[in-house]
């Protein structure tokens, strides 16, 4: 998942350490890049809403993975080409009889008030858990649940446990197959989940591998008949080598697909079958394999079946292929969904250190724009060590800024929403990861950067627990009230980290999160597991997630005008690119955040951006 979500609060008359905190999110629904810290000196420290790793799993060998799916895809193929295929075509021939007749049974048990649209759509999440990377599933299921979990209730269960008939339970059924089930790994899945999904004319979806064990346990012409290809005969390769699908198009944008070397399990070019007897199929999204320039159905869709070539939730960014699924899942759950496209700003790290006219200033220009927007703000401002003070410790309360609470209320009386963002974002007097200063540290999780400036995700802060979390909750809101300040409703958790624990606390108190999100193992599954196995995530709208909370989106980063970490800088331009390929969702967002120490003209130039593109802004409180 990318993002970039950086903040750099401004530090008058101190000297700065300039710190980088880059958040490439994705998670699955985001990926997260890493960060670093620059060499001090520099006017201004940059930092961010940051979580997650370069993958957006943490704890996850991708290299590893990817090497084994391509292993076992190459054996499948030459396994292919060694036998012979008459046996499986009287095979296929008598399961092909028999299963025709399966069909007509179900359409005719089916009435059409049953595959008709619900009132509420539920989707069923079926996950792999076998094999030596089993642990993947739950991580994708908790990002497909949380996409799903914008239409309706979502149900997720490993596919081993799936029994006959469920599928009729559920407006829609999601398959992730992440364990490639070959060679030394059997096949998993039960054979009632295939059958089931030949015969059912509700949606379903099929994402990454497995879909060739379901055409030879159903027969192969029974599948090629009713969908249009074999995927017996499909495969990673293309021309005899893997390639590289570097772009997906879809409802005119270009996507990218950016997956670093090693770590890419391939994806699969469905062989489509022509001539009589085969229906049509239709190529949703086109993959494109810069390697010869050969294109693809990177999503294709025939009868009830929509397949996509792989799992689009590691190495993602704010204009990546994912974007596809998250409005694909309209066609499954809400198909008659009208055309809708709106936007929400926030601003950024807002604390008693900063500076009024600076609030003032931007709160002039949105409110001339007639613009809603979302004020994020740190309650204390806390610098223990005096890294920006002179070695003088210095700690501040909205309370001892009656100036910058002034303002505050000012933005509220021109449209702004208060949000609530951690108590003192930062964590004791430690360095988490760089200095215990607050907007510059985590504040409910630990990190450190290693030799290469990268943050190390260490796991929950020592204290962690729903009591310790609640405790920085109620003192946050106890200074609001103090300032003579709303109660907020909303909340975004310091650089986009807390355990599942804290996710759950800040569920309780607030309506909702308006941030970037870490989902841990265990959490569907209820079994304990390593604390720091996770998947980060951002989404293209509003979503009931698996911690039950609803969560505001985040989807296309921050303005940053300076390059670091190798990374370039990141302009109005930019963001309104990102912006131009959220279209692709039929009703999503382009959400972001500024942080008002930077001048208005460049917000300016993405607002006016944004809106060219038919993008309408609205309040994150009306969300």
């Amino acid at each position: 998942m990318i993002v970039r979500p950086l903040n750099r609060p401004r530090r008058r008359g101190f000297s700065r350490l300039s710190l980088v905190l880059l958040l490439v999110a994705a998670l699955f629904s985001g990926t997260f890049l890493a960060a670093g810290a620059n060499a001090a000196g520099n006017p201004d420290p940059h930092h961010g809403e940051s979580n997650g790793t370069r993958s957006g799993l943490n704890r996850v060998d991708l290299t590893a993975w990817a090497k084994a799916q391509l292993k076992a895809d190459k054996a499948r193929h030459d396994r292919a080409r060694a036998k012979t295929t008459t046996a499986a075509v009287t095979s296929a021939s008598t399961t092909a009889s028999a299963l025709a007749s399966a069909v007509s049974r179900q359409a005719e048990l089916i009435s059409p008030a049953e595959v008709g649209p619900a009132a509420e759509p539920t989707t069923l999440v079926l996950y792999d858990t076998a094999g030596p990377y089993g642990h993947l599933g739950e991580l994708y299921a908790m990002a497909t649940a949380n996409l799903a979990g914008h239409f309706g209730t979502v149900t997720t269960r490993p596919v081993s446990q799936y029994t006959a008939g469920l599928i009729e339970s559920y407006t829609a059924t999601i398959y992730i197959g992440s364990t490639y089930y070959c060679c030394d790994v059997p096949d998993a899945v039960p054979a009632a989940f295939y059958q089931d999904a030949l015969t059912t004319t509700k949606p379903v979806t099929w994402m990454g591998a497995n879909i060739w064990n379901m055409a030879g346990a159903v027969g192969v012409t029974q599948f090629s008949q009713k969908y249009g290809w074999d995927p017996t005969t499909s495969y990673y390769e293309d021309g005899g080598s893997i390639g590289t699908v570097t772009q997906v198009t879809y409802k005119g944008q270009t996507l990218t697909r950016k997956i670093p070397a090693g770590q890419d399990g391939g994806v699969l070019r469905p062989n489509v079958l022509t001539g009589a007897g085969y229906p049509q199929v239709t190529r949703l999204a086109e993959g494109l394999d810069s390697s010869n320039g050969h294109t693809f159905g990177w999503a294709i869709r025939s009868s009830n079946l929509t397949y996509i070539g792989e799992i689009p939730f590691a190495y993602v960014s704010e204009s990546d292929r994912v974007i596809v699924f998250e409005d694909l899942l309209f066609d499954a759950l809400a198909p008659a969904t009208a055309e809708r496209h709106r936007a929400v700003v926030r601003l950024e790290d807002i604390s008693p250190n900063s500076e009024p006219a600076e609030l003032r200033a931007i709160a002039d220009y949105l409110y001339a724009q007639q613009i809603p927007y979302g004020i994020n703000v740190i309650p204390v401002y806390t610098d223990p060590n005096g890294t920006y003070n002179n070695g003088v410790p210095e700690t501040v309360k909205l309370t001892d800024r009656p100036q910058l609470v002034n303002a505050l209320k000012y933005m509220l009386a021109r449209g702004a929403v208060l949000m609530n963002h951690g108590y003192t974002h930062q964590y004791g007097t430690v360095a988490n990861p760089y200095n215990g200063v607050s907007g510059d540290d985590f504040e409910f999780y630990r990190a450190h950067v290693d030799s290469a400036n990268s943050v190390i995700y260490d796991g929950p802060v020592a204290e962690d627990s729903a009591a310790w979390a609640q405790g920085r909750v109620d003192s946050a809101l106890a200074e609001f009230a103090a300032a003579g300040l709303p109660r907020p409703t909303l909340w975004t958790t310091p650089h986009y980290a807390g355990s599942a624990t804290d996710y759950q606390v800040f569920s309780s108190n607030f309506s909702a999160r308006l941030e970037r999100s870490l989902y841990f193992a265990g959490t569907l599954s209820g079994v304990s597991s390593d604390p720091n196995r996770f998947i980060g995530q951002f989404f293209p709208y509003v979503v009931r997630d698996v911690y039950g909370t609803k969560v505001i989106p985040e989807n296309i980063g921050n303005y940053e005008p300076e390059a670091y970490n190798n990374h370039p800088p990141r302009l109005p331009a930019d963001l309104i690119a990102s912006a131009k390929a959220n279209l692709a969702v039929r009703d999503g967002f382009a959400s972001f955040f500024y942080h008002p120490y930077f001048p208005v003209q460049p917000l300016q130039e993405t607002v006016e951006g944004i809106k060219a593109l038919g993008y309408t802004f609205v309040s994150p409180a009306s969300l």
